[in-house]
């Protein structure tokens, strides 16, 4: 088939990195192993940071108006496209463009990890979850990453179609190299944004306070706007102990995975969270707190240690029992890496893709 992909929030194209970035090349990779030919329709962004921003939403929806014009116009004739498929539609970024255009194609729309909440309808925010109720409605499917969306959906809209698919990722750059633990070395790779972000690197500093014996370090792969927050947070510590890599590349980022004991980061408000994935294709436990979607990407006592939502000792706890026991730590790691690479492999979630296009797209 051809299909016209489109991420209002972010396109695969972006050029500063994210799990949403990611996740929609991952899609576009997924479906383009089953032989469609995958076309990004637009770079259009229509995100909206505040529920007042009402002139960005005019903007967005003038723009969208002569978008829309435009891709009728380059998708005529033979090249006119059999599918759309919007990735990451919600209430900040709603799709302006799949509905009008899908039903002037006369084509079936897919819907992947839309969110709904209603504690959202305010301001021009209210106008973006309308649409986002008719486009679930309208949808030949909607795919879900998380069972927590799954159901908020459902709550939504009952009679929208839905299938749950599980986060996955492509482990060929992990699988290159083969674990080689270094002692005590822990690693975190994350943006460092305000809000949710910025929470979980203070959370993590608060949790490695608790911890004297045995000795650690940590490797910080990340940057943003938040950067100097971040090295205040940890100005506390010997300096000889954390290590600022910086934003890295994927393979400096398998390599430094590939050199850890453990990958932790708290994951204070995680849709789900690839890096945990990868971290795990590596061959590195996790610690996290089971909140959010992360329980979605981590098996306690399996692929790693899940502790209560904002509980700073026992996540010090779990940092420490894997910093202290060899054998378990090595355990984990194993079945970490069979999960990452076997069980949420980009090869399974294509042939899950095949199934529910067979099922809902005729």
């Amino acid at each position: 088939m051809k299909i016209l992909f489109y991420s209002p929030l972010k396109s695969p194209n972006h050029p500063v990195p994210s799990g949403d970035r990611l996740m929609a090349r991952l899609i576009v990779s997924a479906l383009t192993r089953l032989g469609h030919e995958v076309t990004i329709a637009s770079e259009m962004r229509s995100f909206m940071r505040s529920s007042e921003m009402q002139d960005a939403f005019e903007a967005h929806m003038a723009d969208a108006a002569r978008e829309i014009e435009h891709i009728k116009a380059e998708h005529s004739g033979s090249s006119a496209p059999d599918l759309w498929f919007t990735y990451h539609p919600y209430y900040k970024a709603p799709d302006l463009l799949g509905p009008a255009l899908a039903r002037h194609f006369g084509i079936p729309l897919i819907n992947a990890e839309a969110s709904y909440s209603s504690r959202r309808n305010i301001g021009v925010w209210k106008a973006s979850q309308e649409m986002l109720l008719d486009s679930l409605k309208s949808a030949a499917v909607n795919l879900c990453f998380t069972r927590r969306d799954l159901d908020g959906l459902q709550a939504a809209m009952p009679d929208a179609r839905l299938e749950l698919i599980a986060p996955f990722i492509d482990s060929e750059p992990y699988l290159k190299r083969a674990p080689r633990p270094e002692p005590g070395r822990l690693v975190t790779v994350a943006m460092m944004r305000p809000g949710d972000k910025l929470s979980s690197y203070t959370a993590l500093v608060e949790s490695l306070r608790l911890i004297q014996h045995p000795p650690w370090t940590l490797s910080i792969a990340g940057d943003g706007e938040c950067r100097q927050e971040v090295e205040q947070a940890f100005a506390a510590f010997d300096s000889k102990r954390i290590e600022w890599l910086g934003a890295l590349s994927e393979p400096e980022i398998a390599d430094l995975l590939s050199r850890g004991s453990m990958f932790v980061w708290p994951g204070h408000g995680e849709a789900y969270g690839l890096a945990y994935l990868e971290a795990q294709a590596a061959g590195l436990p996790i610690v996290a707190e089971a909140i959010a979607g992360v329980p979605e990407v981590v098996e306690h006592d399996r692929t790693g240690l899940l502790t209560p939502a904002g509980d700073r000792i026992a996540y010090a706890e779990a940092i420490s029992r894997l910093l202290s026991d060899d054998a378990f730590r090595a355990r984990l790691g194993r079945e970490a890496r069979i999960f990452a690479t076997e069980d949420r492999s980009i090869g399974g979630a294509a042939e899950s893709l095949r199934r529910i296009l067979e099922t809902h797209v005729r």
